[in-house]
């Protein structure tokens, strides 16, 4: 490509001013937060908070400024902020609205900015040097007065439906990881399974990591501290997993501390046996492989705790905090769903499929049904957990003991239940 030359044959002077000046890339929104419509209707738009609790802040976003939230892709400027800004409200001031949106969400936490770099690196520190892991959802999830507590907890064992036979010699339960009240009768058909004669055991609290990356597992030496009292954890055993699969295992995982899968277990075995139950608290990620094993690290961590069990078989009970199914628009799927209509009986027919190959010990069934958690369109945020236990404790019988639904919203469920193993 050749420039074109004037009458005298000379190339043009080339102008030596710079291009128009362009601000800035404004740092991106965070991909890991929540998003929601507001529950308030004096104060519509779009809800959004941190479920890794980095940052305790709530804002919500103005109708007219959502979409604004697009421009937080690490490529647009303030320029293009403002721009959008100002067609979207039609105001004259909309240099100060994008500015003071920046600012509020920066100092949520909610960027990938420095701001966010700081209050992340306070948060893990403060876990770090924590000597326990805190009640993180008393008050939410479960009452934090421990007289409350108590009393709740006994009233929701009475909800336990009748037992379908003896489970001894048991080497497991599953339960819901649900919110404990929209799951009363599967969680105490649950823990009701477990022999008083349990008390004396190490539990090993399976539970799903909802915030770790995938192909992970999480341990913690911290004790498990609720208003009833303080878990204790079986710290040779974890530091006993962390040596032989080093890679495998993250030691004092800082998704222990806001995770609730685990947590709500412990509620229920403290119950059970007393406040300084043992526990063995290990969170599992998402699997994403065609078979889970084929990821180097998985492997090593299943064989680890199958060495496990086979070492301590006497010493360990399994508790596994799972959920199954999660179907609806908060999910990801386009049309809404209603606990136990046509479309979730569907759904049940196809969970119930699954729990007879969980059942009958076939880990590689189970994961075939699955597809990979990538591929699942059920989304049973449990897989990973109950594959880890089929791997860990092969040749279990299992028995469903209780299977429901729960409309988490208007329109969208998760479905759960309540298994019992036994060593076959």
């Amino acid at each position: 490509m050749t420039r074109n030359r004037d009458r005298r044959g000379k190339l043009p002077l080339v102008s030596s001013r710079p291009p128009p000046s362009r601000s800035p890339a404004l740092p991106s929104l965070r991909f890991d937060l929540e998003f929601h419509p507001s529950p308030d209707p004096a104060h519509p738009g779009l809800l959004v908070r941190d479920p890794y609790r980095y940052s305790d802040a709530t804002l919500i976003v103005p109708p007219l400024l959502v979409n604004g939230l697009t421009m937080l892709d690490g490529g647009h400027t303030a320029d293009d902020l403002r721009a959008f800004v100002a067609q979207a409200t039609g105001t004259a001031n909309a240099e100060t609205i994008a500015r003071d949106m920046l600012t509020a969400l920066s100092g949520a936490g909610f960027l990938n900015d420095e701001a966010f770099a700081r209050i992340r690196a306070g948060r893990e520190q403060a876990f770090a040097r924590a000597t326990t892991r805190g009640p993180a959802h008393a008050g939410g999830g479960y009452p934090a007065d421990a007289s409350e507590l108590a009393q709740t907890l006994t009233n929701w064992m009475t909800r336990a439906p009748e037992r379908l036979g003896a489970h001894d010699p048991l080497v497991g339960i599953a339960a819901p990881h649900a919110s404990p009240h929209a799951a009363i009768p599967t969680y105490a058909a649950a823990f009701d399974a477990l022999p008083a004669s349990a008390m004396d055991r190490t539990f090993v609290v399976l539970g799903t990591s909802h915030y770790g990356p995938p192909a992970s597992f999480g341990l913690t030496h911290k004790p498990f501290e609720t208003p009833l009292g303080t878990a204790t954890t079986d710290t040779a055993l974890v530091d006993a997993l962390a040596s032989v699969a080093p890679a495998a295992f993250t030691l004092d995982d800082y998704c222990q501390a806001i995770e609730h899968s685990i947590e709500f277990q412990v509620l229920f075995l403290q119950h059970r046996f007393g406040p300084a139950v043992r526990i063995l608290p290990l969170l599992c990620g998402p699997f994403v492989n065609a078979r889970p094993e084929d990821n180097v690290a998985v492997a090593r961590a299943l064989g680890a705790l199958s060495d496990l069990h086979a070492k301590h078989t006497q010493r360990l009970l399994w508790v596994l905090g799972v959920d199954m199914a999660h179907i609806g628009p908060r999910y990801g799927d386009r049309s809404a769903a209603r606990a136990n209509d046509d479309h979730m009986t569907r759904v049940a027919l196809r969970d119930r499929e699954r729990m007879d190959r969980i059942a009958a010990a076939d880990a590689a069934g189970f994961w075939d049904l699955v597809g990979g958690a990538s591929r699942d369109d059920l989304k049973w945020c449990g897989a990973a957990p109950l594959y880890t236990f089929l791997r860990a404790v092969p040749n279990t019988r299992g028995q469903m003991l209780h299977y429901d639904q729960w409309n988490i919203d208007d329109t969208s469920v998760v479905s759960f239940a309540a298994l019992a193993f036994s060593q076959s």
